[in-house]
């Protein structure tokens, strides 16, 4: 069995990643896509109070678990796009472990900084200025295969610009490029 695709779509807090995949599973029509969301993940914790470490403790736990369950599933022959903030540095690190570089299409998604404002006050949902202290720190890798800016095209377009690019994915893939500057202990290889 082949494995999955991987679209990765890498973003600050509200730069319009859920809308881009949400998108893309309705437009890609060579194969059933997936959509694993970090936020899902985050949402089926319990949401009984936890001191700071405890907290701190279980998010990493969630996301090494998320990382984890986007191989398995493209392991098993699933194409997935996947939603996620590489905020921290071992984010990417543990991805770029856990994922085979040939099949991730590496995905930034940009947004301008007064857009992300303006996004967040009308979400409501997150702590103002979350997507602030995110923008220095999602994209600082430095390397994709793609970018997009939802500040000046709109979900759909982003989506197609994706769905036209994904067949010519290149080689190497942003992750082996990223693979090769973020050494990891372990992982799949191709």
């Amino acid at each position: 069995m082949a494995a999955g695709r991987i679209i990765f779509l890498n973003g600050t807090s509200s730069s319009g990643k859920s809308s881009i995949a949400r998108e893309l599973l309705g437009i890609l029509d060579d194969g059933v896509f997936f959509h694993l969301a970090v936020d899902a993940f985050n949402a089926m914790r319990t949401k009984r109070p936890l001191a700071q470490e405890d907290l701190d403790a279980a998010l990493r736990r969630t996301r090494t678990g998320f990382h984890r369950s986007i191989a398995a599933m493209a392991e098993a022959g699933n194409d997935v796009v996947v939603d996620h903030v590489l905020s921290e540095p071992w984010r990417l690190v543990d991805c770029l472990t856990v994922l085979r570089p040939a099949d991730v299409l590496f995905v930034g998604v940009h947004c301008p900084p007064d857009e992300l404002a303006r996004r967040e006050k009308a979400r409501g949902d997150r702590p103002s200025g979350l997507a602030a202290l995110q923008y220095g720190l999602v994209h600082q890798h430095g390397d994709y295969d793609l970018e997009c800016d939802t500040g000046a095209a709109s979900p759909r377009e982003c989506a197609e610009l994706i769905k036209e690019f994904l067949p010519r994915r290149p080689t190497p893939t942003a992750f082996t490029r990223l693979r090769a500057r973020y050494p990891t202990d372990s992982g799949p290889t191709g």
